[in-house]
């Protein structure tokens, strides 16, 4: 697919991602109808095959074109292999499914995505992966990394979150929104009155203040849960809180509610730098790893070609190129009828040497047995040991 920069608009596809119950399908209801309220309707596609209700208009629906119980029932899967052989199947088609939103692109805005509720579903499989790539050769395309902001209190659980959403980001190579859901439910707040996403947000801009936070959880429950109690898992801890700072510098972060539609508008600006960002590094990156890739295509088909024409080429001091006089012999049976015409007194006279009587066969401890049996029958006399039983000779050190 080209990556050719053209005059067309290029709408931003957003890919929903996230935890099972982190709320992805009710953010996308919200983002929805928080689009059409600024008259920007963008196109949906929903990839989980297993909802039931679907509460916002999907332009695709998975579920038009596999019927996940019917996957499940015909090949006697489970719900997790019946979700991800539906994806599957619909995969096969998403040539025709990048057709209808190619026809669609240049009106709307935003294309967004609904993955299944399980994560690993759409992340790690080879069929997410296909889908993904297609759409960013294409598109500038995103993640936005959907978290359940009240399981993030303890800093294990939120520390879980940001190792996912750091493997999802090199998993994937593209732009990523981390986007705190739920965040009108309210949380303990600390002395200084912050409280849910404030704090967590403070956890990543502040490496003191996560470590304060972690010793608090440890102290308050006293050894026997949270973090698990153990001075190891603490400093596990910590190590990875210092080694995910990089990490935390390219990510844009926005608290939302699918509830109340707070903070969409920070949201939309958030997919605007990350639309910027893909032109910018992503899609010059990703029009080079096109480039490497379809050379190596055509240098593995050249070192093919090259191949093919060396096993075509004849080998003049094999057997089956041997050169004789009145033709060159191509099997060993085609030899013998030459070394009929062969007068017995050119050997004896020196017109003949043994390389004009005896192939070369190469191969570990081949040459050396069969030159040695035809020094004994050269001694006996004028082709004394070699007769009709030549063939059968090479045959049997070829084997050896």
């Amino acid at each position: 697919m080209s990556t050719e920069s053209t005059t067309e608009k290029q709408p931003a596809v957003i890919l929903v991602i996230g935890m099972a119950g982190s709320g992805k399908t009710t953010f996308l209801q919200r983002l929805n109808a928080h689009l059409h309220s600024k008259k920007q309707p963008p196109y949906i596609l929903n990839l989980d095959p297993a909802v039931r209700n679907v509460p916002y208009g999907a332009n695709i629906d998975i579920r038009d074109t596999v019927d996940y119980r019917e996957v499940m029932k015909q090949y006697n899967l489970g719900p997790n292999g019946g979700i991800l052989t539906s994806l599957n199947l619909f995969t096969t088609k998403f040539d025709q499914v990048l057709g209808l939103v190619n026809k669609r692109a240049a009106s709307v805005d935003h294309i967004l995505l609904d993955t299944p509720g399980q994560i690993e579903i759409f992340t790690w499989s080879a069929s997410g992966s296909i889908i993904t790539d297609a759409l960013a050769s294409q598109y500038p395309t995103m993640i936005a990394y959907i978290i359940d902001t009240p399981r993030t209190r303890s800093p294990a659980t939120f520390m879980s979150n940001m190792l996912y959403a750091c493997s999802i980001l090199y998993k994937t190579k593209l732009p990523m929104v981390l986007v705190f859901n739920k965040c009108d439910v309210e949380m303990p707040e600390d002395e200084e009155g912050r409280g849910g996403f404030e704090k967590v947000k403070e956890w990543m801009s502040d490496w003191e203040s996560f470590q304060a936070a972690l010793r608090e959880d440890e102290e308050t429950l006293g050894g026997t849960g949270g973090t698990g109690g153990s001075g190891y898992m603490n400093s596990l801890i910590n190590s990875m809180s210092l080694m995910l700072e990089e990490f935390y510098r390219h990510l844009d972060v926005v608290g939302v509610s699918a509830v109340t539609g707070q903070g969409f508008n920070d949201f939309l600006e958030a997919v605007q730098n990350k639309v910027e960002e893909y032109n910018k590094e992503y899609k010059p990156e990703l029009e080079a790893l096109m480039k490497e890739r379809e050379s190596k295509k055509e240098k593995s088909k050249e070192d093919s070609l090259a191949r093919l024409m060396k096993d075509m080429k004849m080998d003049k001091s094999g057997i089956t190129s041997a050169p004789q006089e009145g033709g060159s012999a191509e099997t060993i049976s085609d030899m013998e009828d030459n070394d009929d015409d062969i007068d017995e007194d050119d050997v004896y006279n020196g017109q003949l040497g043994d390389e004009d009587l005896v192939p070369d066969i190469s191969g570990p401890g081949v040459g050396m047995k069969h030159d040695e049996r035809w020094g004994q029958s050269s001694g006996q006399g004028a082709r004394g040991g070699r007769g009709k039983d030549f063939s059968k000779e090479i045959l049997e050190a070829m084997q050896r």
